[in-house]
């Protein structure tokens, strides 16, 4: 696998310079690009309305992007196929946003995955940052919103006073450095899902994927974004309850030792591709 961001020299196309038979390079601009094959996990659910602002800001550039619906009763999976003809729904089998991120990544091809939102609330163009931290060296790249750089217009006084104690509890437990802690933005090479070994359905899937890549020993590196405000609709998200579901996350993975800890069985799901790309 080759973990590379090449700059081209000055006046090169990076297509028709860098192409060569046995190595794919993806253009991210006139002066950059990239050979790991990208997926973009979106896990929806009744997101139609907001799908084509997230669509919009996707570069062109990845190799692949994977919806996962979560039984959408409006058109989420035909908008989807509308905006990007060769997009890979995933029909959710359970419920909760863990299981369909854990559905999510089964299903990618590609050697990175990136984890977006399906509400408007993430900047696509924020990808390539994720991306470059990751070839540039780290396994696992994590969104921050109080990182230098970072930000975000929808999080109300519980909800960051929730995510500070959390964070703190978590740095404290582990050993982190984290500076947010309740992020759904990350970003990660295929081959750490083997490390991690994730079993949870819920809300706190972010959570635990940032406790067990620390656990796992695995290079972590925040990467500051900005998170706006969901477009249509109304969040899912409960602040009390996902926030003692994420404290109990904490606490049973501070007792589980990394070696002791048994791997889920193989979920299954149905994939449909809609149309060509």
């Amino acid at each position: 696998m080759s973990s590379v961001l090449h700059p081209a020299a000055p006046g090169q196309d990076p297509v028709n310079e860098l192409a060569r038979p046995s190595v794919r390079y993806r253009p991210i601009s006139s002066h950059l690009a990239i050979t790991p094959p990208v997926s973009v996990v979106i896990p929806a659910m009744n997101e139609a309305e907001n799908l084509p602002y997230v669509f919009k800001t996707l570069p062109d550039w990845i190799h692949e992007v994977v919806l996962v619906d979560g039984n959408s009763t409006d058109r989420t999976v035909e908008v989807a196929r509308d905006l990007w003809p060769g997009v890979t729904v995933v029909q959710q089998l359970g419920k909760g946003k863990g299981d369909a991120l854990i559905s999510g990544f089964a299903a990618c091809t590609g050697d990175i995955i990136v984890m977006v939102d399906a509400d408007g609330s993430a900047d696509g163009q924020e990808i390539v940052s994720y991306v470059s931290a990751l070839v540039s060296g780290a396994d696992f790249a994590k969104g921050s919103r109080f990182a230098n750089g970072g930000g975000t217009d929808d999080m109300t006084r519980v909800r960051r006073l929730g995510n500070r104690v959390l964070c703190a509890v978590v740095n404290a437990k582990f050993g982190a450095r984290y500076t947010d802690l309740c992020y759904g933005y990350n970003a990660f090479w295929k081959h750490c899902l083997d490390e991690i070994a994730l079993d949870c359905t819920g809300f706190e899937i972010e959570t635990l994927m940032n406790i067990r890549v620390v656990k796992a020993g695995l290079r972590v590196q925040e990467v500051p974004s900005h998170e706006y405000l969901r477009i249509h609709g109304v969040s899912n998200l409960r602040a009390v309850r996902d926030g003692l579901r994420v404290l109990r996350v904490i606490l049973e993975e501070k007792g589980v030792r990394r070696a002791a800890r048994r791997r889920p069985a193989a979920i299954g799901v149905t994939t449909a591709r809609g149309g060509v790309s």
